[in-house]
């Protein structure tokens, strides 16, 4: 396979029709570990497609909530270097079981309040004010339990309050094996916890593989001026008839009526290719086909 220079993938932007979207008005970045473990490595690939934002999960093989303050300013400092922007820090947040009500349970809430704090002094230092979280999850096999809920809703809240006490704002992820996973179970978190500066990381591959028609289904039932940030990627059935990422554009995801819908909708936040799918030629080929072939559909949206 061939790949498009950065020179080619410019000239071809500029060759679009007038409707077409300016690469440098699209907030458009790569999860940076998704390329490569080292920090250095992947904003240079960002460079090469006239990327100027990423979204940072693992930094140097740690997860960023877990690496010291000076190790972050040193991610900073390269992010400057390479005229690269933050748009949304990723964490771990409540991406665990919801703890029970016991004296071991709120040990475990008080481990969480403490990530949440340790994601906040990070985030502040790599210039964004938007945090990736989640809303507890349940063992494979399980089903969602409609007992947690009012207190998955009252637990979310309370963290949307301490955020909002330091200017953060906090986008729960849809997530397979998760009390929000579709669409639907988005839009009944959104319509449960009101709290302004509580959003949505809308991935509609995550919700599309739970089973749901993500798009325009899923996608239909959220409000869509909470949406505060967006994965693209692309997922088909294999053989054995499971769910599976692939390269964008290879897949059953419609990511050009999702980008056009978003659009639409007056979509501002950004856009992450969160690419998941493993290439038997590593991480940055995957990513590579995946953002030529998302280039593309930017070019048609």
């Amino acid at each position: 396979m061939s790949f498009l220079s950065r020179r080619e993938l410019l000239a071809g932007l500029a060759a679009c029709s007038a409707s077409a979207i300016p690469l440098d008005k699209v907030r458009l970045g790569i999860t940076t570990d998704e390329i490569d473990d080292d920090v250095d490595t992947a904003l240079k690939f960002h460079r090469e497609f006239g990327l100027s934002w990423c979204e940072m999960r693992h930094l140097w093989g740690t997860y960023n909530t877990s690496l010291t303050l000076d190790r972050i300013r040193e991610a900073r400092a390269l992010m400057d270097k390479h005229q690269i922007r933050l748009s949304i820090l990723g964490t771990g947040f409540f991406k665990i079981p919801l703890p029970p009500d016991t004296p071991e349970g709120r040990g475990v809430l008080d481990n969480q309040w403490s990530l949440l704090d340790a994601a906040m002094e990070r985030a502040s230092i790599l210039g964004t004010d938007k945090i990736r979280v989640f809303a507890f999850t349940y063992k494979d096999g399980e089903t969602p339990n409609p007992a947690h809920y009012s207190r998955i809703w009252e637990l979310v809240s309370e963290a949307a309050r301490r955020a909002r006490a330091r200017k953060f704002r906090l986008a729960v992820e849809n997530v397979g094996q998760s009390y929000v996973w579709t669409g639907a179970e988005a839009a009944r978190l959104l319509a449960n916890v009101k709290d302004s500066n509580l959003g949505l990381t809308w991935d509609p591959n995550n919700a599309g593989s739970a089973g749901e028609k993500s798009y325009p289904e899923g996608f239909s039932k959220l409000d869509k001026s909470r949406i505060l940030h967006v994965h693209l990627r692309d997922f088909r059935q294999n053989a054995q008839g499971k769910w599976e990422w692939c390269a964008v554009g290879e897949g059953v995801m419609d990511n050009l009526g999702q980008i056009r819908s978003l659009l639409k909708a007056g979509y501002k936040e950004n856009f992450t290719l969160e690419t998941h799918y493993k290439s038997p030629k590593g991480k940055a080929h995957a990513s590579r086909t995946s953002i030529e072939a998302l280039l593309k559909v930017f070019r048609e949206a």
